[in-house]
């Protein structure tokens, strides 16, 4: 496909407008007129070949003339949950960076030793679009409200969830357990690792224990190699 900027329009097909913000770029910036063609996702999984019908300041219309279903580039499902740190620029250049090596979902989890309690989620989400628009992705990832510990562990999944931390040694390796064709759930802990407690608690709820390596990882540095090793162990 002829490289172009990709537009995130959510309500496709349906929808026969861009979003405000994409209708102003389009317009002001890349300068699109009545006729011109455009290429938009759903950030479902399918690429849309539209053509402007109605272009003004405020305002960009569009009528779809072919769809693309773009075949998902990993088996199954890549989903993480990370304690975000008190640096929050560090937990947009995470999602920024996963989002364009590939993955389903991400969750933000306050731990105890966690330093930052609040995350706005709106402006993790415009990171994501951001990204997926930036690397031609179709599938956007989902973006988990900010979850008390004790909770998310608790919920359930269909799939292998895994815990990494560094208080035990000789772990076994993240990539040696995963399943490629199931989905997986990686846990990374806030700066200060989790405590004790947290672990013994998250192996309760069917968590296992695992590492990423011999190094000593930063929290977002971890999070994108949970991602990254996930995505190499389930590529199709």
């Amino acid at each position: 496909m002829k490289e172009s900027h990709l537009f995130y329009i959510p309500g496709l097909p349906e929808c026969k407008e861009l979003p405000p913000e994409e209708a102003g770029h389009a317009v002001r910036v890349l300068r699109v007129k009545d006729g011109d063609p455009l290429l938009a996702t759903d950030g479902r999984g399918n690429f849309y070949d539209c053509i402007v019908t109605a272009a003004s300041p405020r305002q960009c219309e569009i009528r779809v003339s072919q769809t693309h279903e773009v075949p998902r580039l990993w088996h199954g499902g890549i989903w993480l949950a990370v304690a975000p740190t008190k640096n929050m620029d560090r937990m947009e250049w995470l999602v920024e960076k996963a989002t364009e090596i590939g993955m389903d979902g991400v969750t933000f989890v306050n731990c105890r030793n966690s330093e930052r309690k609040v995350v706005k989620i709106e402006r993790i989400e415009k990171i994501v679009v951001s990204a997926l628009k930036q690397s031609h992705k179709a599938l956007k990832p989902e973006v988990g409200d900010m979850e008390n510990f004790k909770s998310f562990i608790q919920q359930p999944f269909n799939g292998t969830k895994f815990i990494a931390h560094c208080l035990t040694e000789d772990l076994p390796a993240l990539y040696d357990q995963l399943d490629a064709n199931s989905d997986s759930l990686v846990l990374i802990g806030p700066e200060g690792d989790f405590t004790p407690d947290e672990v013994h608690m998250a192996e309760a709820a069917g968590f296992r224990s695992v590492s990423l390596g011999k190094s000593r990882l930063r929290t977002e540095t971890a999070a994108l190699v949970a991602v990254h090793q996930m995505n190499l162990k389930k590529a199709k």
